[in-house]
């Protein structure tokens, strides 16, 4: 008979949230036939998940009570807390260890589920590898709280994220702004953090707070409602899902704004309040989406998109915002950006939530603009308006080149359409002059294809032919690509409405590096006498 069959078997036996008759069948089964059970408790020597299982427990029964050195208190230990709490695990592994080197089965019940935030856990990645070991799920916290409160947790597409409340502020705070629905665990004295991060997200008036779910003592509130100081370690918050408040006939409206901004079932032109809809002022906020796709959104604008009852923007930039039901579309051409603020303005008057999308960033020759000039008018200047970052394509592209605009640099719009060329080429001609590495912004397309050339001409009259000049188009789109030229073998034939240029200054550089790639960057020094 080899040693393995001569040992005894663990187990780590889940019994659910706190109500005894929430336990599985199998986790009764286990406890029934164990020889040793084991549970962790604080010093004070009460142990919650005893008390669940107490009823199933024998007098036979052999009980380990695993009793932390320290919870939440300080400790002189030579290692400090984490070290007191290894070495204590360290300890109670080796204790159950003797009764499984004995042939003795053991099982270590834990509230909730053994592997979620679980005190088995610790004993699992000590002992699991040693000897047969069986994991029995049970029914978390984070299911009670859902089911007491009769709210779900996600429905469709949405992404639930639970939380630990011990995380730092900042980090609570972005994370709930950027999921859908969430449940922060471990709250007690993290309260107030917790409470300050659901605020500073925006998902204050959608949280709810669940004390004890399905134990003596059980309650439910609204987070907003709590006293800090009445909170207990074993309680959470949920945002549940948006999506299942909706009625059951909402679905996702997409509507198509024409040129002068009207949108179906949205009013006029100019945003008519329809009858039956809600009145008085909701909010505007213009989100940047960043150069491409979701991987360049702030976890601030995805919470905000996710927020938003109504979307406006170009239909592009709509097309990178996943279909959430309930919400409204208004997309529109390119060109009507007034028209478009005046819409988001509008809607908001009626009381709604609107997001204008815009790419990029938004305050970078896009719509945060737009949005403001028109909220400055009456009757809009009581609507709240937000602009929310986002990446831009200079940073984007320059990312990806390497480190282009690490010095001093300017941004500029090669377009003509809303200022003339002569006062383009006078501020090429100054920052060029300034020995300022470029941003050019809209260098050329269908309509606008001389501008490339122009600009190449008025840069050489201060730039060497060797200038490293950066094509960078889409970026982060499936069409990227990064190239460098010189700036004497710029080809406008090669530069479109989806190409940004990046031109260097006297002190850019760039190299060919071992691994065959090219890398550019400007030195953040500039020589003495260089200017």
């Amino acid at each position: 008979m080899s040693e393995q069959q001569l040992t005894g078997r663990l187990y780590g036996v889940g019994l659910g949230p706190g109500d005894p008759s929430l336990m599985t069948v199998r986790a009764v089964q286990i406890i029934a036939g164990a020889d040793v059970i084991a549970y962790h408790s604080a010093r004070h020597g009460r142990s919650i998940a005893r008390s669940i299982a107490a009823e199933h427990l024998r007098a036979d029964h052999i009980e380990e009570a695993l009793i932390y050195p320290v919870t939440t208190e300080s400790t002189d230990h030579p290692g400090g807390y984490r070290g007191a709490l290894d070495e204590f695990y360290e300890s109670a592994a080796a204790r159950l260890a003797v009764h499984l080197d004995a042939g003795r089965t053991v099982a270590v019940i834990s509230e909730g589920d053994p592997l979620f935030y679980g005190s088995y856990q610790h004993m699992h990645k000590r002992l699991a590898h040693r000897y047969p070991t069986e994991v029995i799920p049970g029914v978390t916290s984070v299911s009670a709280a859902a089911a007491r409160l009769g709210k779900p947790l996600a429905e469709a597409d949405e992404v639930l994220t639970i939380l630990p409340g011990t995380l730092p502020e900042e980090e609570l705070t972005a994370r709930l702004a950027s999921t859908d629905t969430a449940v922060v665990m471990k709250l007690g004295r993290t309260f107030p953090t917790v409470r300050r991060a659901m605020e500073r997200s925006g998902r204050l008036p959608e949280a709810h707070y669940v004390e004890r779910a399905t134990m003596t003592g059980e309650r439910t509130e609204r987070l907003a409602d709590i006293d800090a100081e009445t909170v207990p370690y074993f309680s959470v918050s949920v945002v549940p899902s948006r999506i299942a408040d909706l009625p059951p006939s909402t679905g996702t409206s997409t509507e198509t704004a024409t040129a002068t901004g009207t949108g179906t079932g949205t009013g006029t032109a100019t945003g008519k309040a329809t009858a039956g809809e809600p009145s008085g002022p909701g909010e505007v906020v213009v989100v940047g989406t960043g150069p491409a796709g979701p991987l360049w959104l702030t976890p601030e604008s995805r919470g905000a998109l996710a927020a938003a009852e109504d979307l406006v923007g170009y239909a592009t930039y709509l097309d990178r915002v996943p279909l959430r039901p309930g919400q409204r579309r208004h997309a529109s051409d390119n060109k009507v950006e007034s028209e478009r603020a005046e819409l988001a303005l509008d809607l908001a008057r009626r009381g709604r939530r609107v997001a204008v999308v815009s790419g990029g960033d938004p305050g970078i020759f896009a719509m945060a603009t737009a949005v403001l000039e028109v909220a400055s008018q009456d009757p809009y200047r009581a609507i709240p308006v937000r602009v929310l970052p986002g990446v831009t394509a200079a940073n984007a592209a320059a990312a990806r080149a390497g480190a282009p605009l690490g010095h001093d640099y300017a941004v500029i719009s090669l377009s003509d359409r809303l200022k003339p060329w002569e006062v383009i080429a006078e501020r090429l001609h100054a920052a060029a002059g300034a020995d300022l590495a470029l941003a050019l912004y809209n260098p050329g397309s269908r309509s606008r294809t001389w501008q490339v050339g122009k600009t190449r001409e008025l840069l050489l009259e201060h730039r060497a032919p060797d200038t490293p000049v950066i094509l960078a188009r889409d970026i982060g789109g499936p069409e990227e690509s990064v190239r460098t030229v010189h700036l004497a073998d710029l080809d406008p034939h090669q530069v479109d409405m989806r190409t940004l240029l990046i031109v260097g200054s006297s002190q850019t550089q760039a190299v060919r590096r071992d691994d065959g790639t090219e890398v550019v960057w400007t030195p953040r020094r500039y020589p003495e006498g260089s200017a």
